[in-house]
């Protein structure tokens, strides 16, 4: 099964925000037509994200949240630091994560992740917005 990684913005537009943008995803990953891959640093970000007071999120939410996205996606430990560079260190994990895993799609709002996208095909990785989900998908299942 073809492995994604999502970073702590799309899981926010998928799960705390339902936007709309992001539902093709989401439908995708709740359909198991992908897998999503988690690392404990990137367990560790969105923790901590999702505890920021603009949430509002009761601790008992939150940690329902997380119990589902766990329950949900495979982890992975991350050994090695990919061989492409984010300019943003705090951004790395995910580059980390996905290629580790050998990930077919990294999803991110992230401008920095999104500057790596041209050198990550060169590791058959994808670096695109939620937005593409749909059309990525489909590619990848060989639908013109």
């Amino acid at each position: 099964m073809r492995r994604v990684v999502l970073d702590t913005n799309v899981f926010l537009d998928c799960w705390v925000f339902d936007d709309p943008v992001a539902r093709a995803l989401r439908n995708a990953l709740e359909l198991g037509q992908v897998l999503a891959v988690r690392s404990a640093a990137t367990d560790a970000e969105l923790a901590d994200v999702l505890a920021r007071s603009r949430f509002g999120l009761a601790l008992a939410a939150r940690d329902e949240l997380l119990t589902q996205w766990r329950s949900r996606v495979a982890l992975i430990e991350v050994e090695v630091a990919a061989p492409l560079d984010c300019a943003d260190p705090g951004d790395q994990k995910f580059l980390d994560l996905a290629i580790a895993a050998g990930a077919s799609v990294l999803f991110t709002k992230d401008k920095a992740l999104l500057a790596t996208a041209t050198r990550a095909r060169a590791h058959d990785l994808r670096v695109v917005l939620p937005a593409a989900a749909q059309s990525v998908l489909l590619l990848e299942n060989g639908v013109p």
